[in-house]
């Protein structure tokens, strides 16, 4: 009845309605989004780092969307030339990536520099002609060798500024963990690959570095879906430790406030 003597006042909730739909739906769109391609070995795939990339980025200003192309112990000689059933070359000419991430072998910044200098270059190359952009994954130094950080930062850096890559600190992060906390385990048993907190804080540098911002408050139950849409729990981290691995890659990256 009332609406009905007074017609402007159903235009006027109409057009309310359809503006609080039209603000909820670009709320849930607004995200930007990267397509993010991790290229190397199982320094990236033990623990699904590149899927806890994902999941943080989730709260992050971009939400980068990870793929990978990987073998364990796989140099970027063997991925450049399509060695070892890898098929990085044409994953990165046919996937649309914005983003390619390059790690070589963990021993080559210290044992063949010039071949990861040489393949850096080239990918890096190759990359931008495909419409990417690269970044470097400078990994930690092995747990019983810890002084080779400075030589493995070296090689890295100096591959960045002469390819113009984006090099993502993941080392010094870890380095700065263990100054901050000389008892915390990033390592799995072998001492060389990354444990679970060691790809959570990977995982956060990289986040933080690409899309420069991380959730305000990280997510600890870090969980997927499997090919039948099960939920599959990846890892769970403390609320303490994800606090301090914030922290940490906040610092490393000069983001902190």
């Amino acid at each position: 009845m009332i609406f009905n003597k007074h017609p402007r006042t159903i235009l006027l909730i109409s057009i309310l309605l359809a503006t609080v739909s039209v603000k909820s739906v670009s709320a849930q769109e607004s995200q930007d989004t990267l397509k993010v391609l991790f290229v190397g070995n199982s320094y990236i795939y033990v623990e699904n780092m590149p899927h806890i990339v994902s999941l943080i980025s989730e709260g992050s200003n971009v939400k980068l969307i990870t793929r990978k192309s990987v073998v364990g112990g796989a140099r970027l000689s063997e991925h450049w030339n399509n060695k070892r059933g890898l098929k990085t070359m044409d994953r990165i000419k046919n996937g649309d990536y914005d983003v390619v991430v390059l790690q070589d072998f963990s021993m080559s910044a210290i044992d063949t520099p010039d071949s990861l200098m040489k393949y850096t270059g080239l990918f890096c190359d190759y990359i931008r002609e495909n419409g990417g952009e690269p970044y470097l994954y400078v990994t930690w130094a092995r747990e019983k060798v810890p002084q080779f950080q400075d030589q493995i930062n070296k090689v890295y850096l100096d591959a960045a500024e002469k390819y113009d890559a984006v090099p993502v600190m993941v080392g010094d992060a870890w380095a700065l963990a263990k100054a901050y906390r000389p008892t915390i385990n990033l390592f799995s048993s072998d001492g060389s690959h990354q444990g679970d907190l060691g790809a959570y804080l990977t995982a956060t540098v990289f986040v933080q570095t690409i899309s420069g911002s991380l959730p305000e408050k990280m997510p600890l139950n870090c969980k997927t879906l499997d090919y039948e849409g099960e939920s599959v729990r990846l890892m769970y981290v403390d609320l303490l430790d994800g606090m301090f691995i914030k922290k940490i890659a906040e610092e490393i990256t000069g983001k902190e406030d």
